[in-house]
């Protein structure tokens, strides 16, 4: 355990390395980052930082209205636009002028990755993953809250397996400079490292569905609700 706390320290104190190193403009070094992912004490500093950065993101939306209510739809949508208009304008230089920037077809993969995994935090606010409503509104309200609080725990499962793979992915990334294909200035884990982020706001998402559910159950009030997609 002594062994794991250290490494998990080792990881934290990678991170912070890696973001002074971006806000005072100097390159990041992910090299100890990488090392320290290795390691078995990444599940540690997975399982810490998902419960953490979970109730942090909780506490931003809780008390930051304006964020809980654009934060994902606007990452979204400017993902989504920016992979229709690079589609678009690329489609017209290819057949029409003959030429084609080389990351015109890589980038936009990178943006979609973006969009999907936001996309997928947003709707856990929804409540459209996971909801079975037609079948657990007929379950007795102990069940009801059971299976919510079950919810609850696959959620953060995931978020901790996805914060701890996707953490070392990212960090291999960056320390072999990998680049975008097509590019010569746009690095690999600058897209990557939106992964974990988006994982820390849906860990955050599942922390505030929980609250309100144990809420509504304490209150008499009613635990499930029909999913619409789109809906708010």
């Amino acid at each position: 355990m002594v062994e794991w706390l250290a490494g998990t320290a080792e990881i934290y104190a990678g991170i912070w390395d890696v973001i002074v190193g971006l806000l005072t403009g100097k390159e990041p070094d992910f090299f100890p980052l990488r090392s320290a992912l290795r390691t078995e004490a990444v599940w540690l500093w997975g399982f810490i930082t998902t419960l953490l950065g979970g109730v942090i993101v909780a506490a931003i939306y809780r008390f930051i209205p304006f964020v809980e209510r654009h934060l994902e739809p606007t990452i979204m949508v400017v993902s989504y636009l920016l992979i229709g208009a690079i589609i678009f304008v690329e489609v017209i230089r290819r057949f029409v002028f003959n030429d084609q920037f080389p990351w015109s077809t890589t980038i936009p993969g990178y943006l979609f990755l973006i969009m999907t995994w936001t996309g997928c935090s947003y709707n856990v606010k929804l409540r459209t993953h996971l909801s079975f409503s037609e079948f657990r509104s007929k379950m007795p309200r102990p069940a009801q809250i059971s299976v919510l609080i079950l919810d609850a725990f696959l959620w953060l499962g995931i978020c901790w397996l996805v914060l701890s793979t996707s953490m070392r992915v990212t960090a291999n990334a960056g320390s072999n400079y990998m680049f975008v294909t097509g590019t010569n200035n746009v690095f690999v884990w600058w897209f990557l490292v939106s992964l974990p982020i988006a994982f820390l706001l849906l860990a955050g998402r599942v922390f505030q569905n929980l609250t309100q559910d144990i809420r509504n159950f304490r209150n008499g009030d009613p635990l499930i609700q029909q999913a619409v997609l789109g809906g708010q």
